[in-house]
């Protein structure tokens, strides 16, 4: 398990997730982070589930890829 040294504490809920992940429907973004090979939990709070960034944003890079090519933003004419 990281200690507080260790690790960069940039994390994110479900909230944040479903926004990562294209602003899906908080039941949908819920049905993805239970999904195999979604990064686990570093904690469940009172407020619910935490995730490293970093984490989820490799899981996006692996699994949904077409969602970093929208962040490009538009085409130069």
């Amino acid at each position: 398990m990281p200690t507080v040294n260790d690790v960069e504490w940039d994390l994110v809920g479900i909230s944040e997730i479903r926004w990562m992940l294209g602003g899906l429907s908080r039941q949908r973004t819920n049905v993805i982070a239970n999904t195999k090979g979604f990064p686990d939990p570093i904690a469940e709070l009172e407020m619910g589930k935490v995730w490293l960034r970093r984490d989820v944003e490799a899981w996006i890079r692996d699994n949904r890829p077409e969602l970093l090519e929208n962040k490009k933003g538009p085409t130069p004419e």
